[in-house]
């Protein structure tokens, strides 16, 4: 790397350094941790002439932090915040090593590549590329790099927020994942920036019962009450409901294509939207998803507990219903837990931050238009949320027609084009020269 290098030229090499460090969260505490990863990130930062901090909550548990001088210091400071985990990935089941940083087709492999070292990769480069030509963001910028995103970011952005709130002190907006990627919208590219996301409750159910034995008749069994249990919730149909997000995004595919696009149709959906019809979809109302089963250690003995686990997410202002209805649903001898949650965050898009995102976006792809949407996972901006940080989802990305982008997060084969990457990193420098 020359000093003269841009950041689209930085950018792949910084992400596929990134995706060979192994930062994979299992969520119990058994994985690698960020630490490496983090070394490695705050290297990059003291090169670009930044003076990062590593924050352990736990040990290999660590998070950097560095702040970013900028043109106009008396303006309110910007967050721009990326996490270092990433789920697991198993080896055998991919086409290329998920741990490999490869190149092939054009397409840069690796357990992170969408989600979200991409992202850490374009902020990276064009830090480097910035700090290396003498160049300062418009503003000061708060730069993050977070552990633990993937399960909760409770040794990450939370620990950060509870234990080191003055690192965030004079910051008002924050920008993060996943927004800014493209989608077709009927022969014209719009980039969908995220507004809004959903709230997350991850609950267990614990049913209990009579334990004995297997060759016995048995009215109180616990594995049976659990499995009838997780039958009705996985089951339940939630009602349709809009929240502002989301009608802003149907109202405005509207007058971008003449299509009344309904929102809640599936069909309707993925043929204007692919895969990305996935996370519109679960927009547009609660969901309680069964993801873990336990019961039981022997073929012969009934036990006296079975648990699940249930990852719910709720729309803005539905915490308590879905707590409710999910509690009915279980019946009797199953009691429901709160094992993680965190608030669903609504916006308008509007304001000179989206201004100056939307510009960066139309002029590198001329021509092209800007939806809010709502996500229908979670962020870290949750977190930053809790200091009155305005939070939006906006890692650029324009995409090949009918690149299954939505597909790839914890999916097999993830993979990021380069000429993604580098448009995403081009964006992103224009965006943190005008914000």
């Amino acid at each position: 790397m020359t000093s003269a290098a841009p950041a689209e030229d930085l950018v792949t090499g910084i992400c596929a350094d990134l995706l060979r460090i192994d930062t994979s969260n299992y969520g119990d505490g058994s994985g690698p941790g960020e630490r490496k990863a983090a070394e490695h990130v705050a290297a990059l930062l003291t090169d670009a002439g930044l003076e990062p901090e590593v924050v352990e909550s736990e040990p290999g548990r660590a998070s950097v932090v560095a702040r970013w001088s900028g043109e106009d210091p008396s303006r309110d400071a910007l967050l721009l915040h990326g996490h270092l985990d990433v789920v697991p990935a198993v080896a055998a089941d991919w086409a290329v090593h998920p741990f490999s940083g490869e190149v092939v087709d054009g397409e840069l492999w690796g357990r992170g590549a969408v989600d979200m070292k991409d992202m850490d990769a374009m902020i990276l480069a064009n830090v480097l590329a910035m700090g290396r030509a003498g160049q300062k963001p418009a503003r000061d910028v708060v730069l993050a790099f977070l552990a633990d995103e993937e399960a909760g970011g409770m040794l990450g952005a939370r620990h950060l927020v509870e234990t080191r709130r003055e690192l965030f002190d004079g910051v008002s907006e924050a920008v993060s994942e996943v927004g800014g990627f493209s989608v077709d919208a009927a022969g014209r590219r719009a980039y969908l920036l995220q507004t809004a996301e959903k709230g997350i409750l991850w609950l267990r159910l614990v049913a209990t019962g009579r334990p004995g034995h297997g060759s016995q008749v048995h009215d109180e069994n616990a594995v049976t009450r659990l499995a009838a249990a997780v039958a009705r919730i996985g089951a339940h149909r939630w009602p349709t409901s809009l929240p502002a997000s989301v009608q802003a995004f149907q109202d405005g595919w509207r007058a971008l294509t003449g299509d009344s696009l309904d929102v809640t149709d599936n069909e309707a959906l993925e043929a204007a939207l692919g895969t990305t019809a996935r996370w519109v979809r679960a927009t547009t109302q609660n969901t309680s998803t069964p993801t873990v089963l336990e019961a039981g250690y022997k073929h012969n003995v009934v036990p006296a507990r079975a648990t699940a686990l249930v990852d719910c997410r709720f729309l803005p202002g539905d915490r308590d219903l879905v707590v409710e209805t999910v509690t009915a649903l279980a019946g009797e001898g199953v009691q429901v837990q709160v094992v993680h949650e965190d608030r669903a965050l609504e916006t308008d898009a509007d304001g000179a931050l989206v201004e100056a995102m939307t510009a960066a976006l139309q002029a590198e792809d001329p021509g092209s238009a800007v939806l809010p949407y709502c996500l229908s996972g979670g962020t870290d901006n949750k977190h930053f949320d809790r200091l009155g940080i305005r939070g939006f989802g906006f890692a650029p990305l324009r995409l090949p027609a009918g690149f299954e982008f939505a597909a790839l997060f914890h999916g097999t084969d993830e993979r990021v084009p380069v000429e993604s990457l580098e448009f995403g990193a081009r964006t992103l420098g224009r965006f943190l020269r005008t914000c």
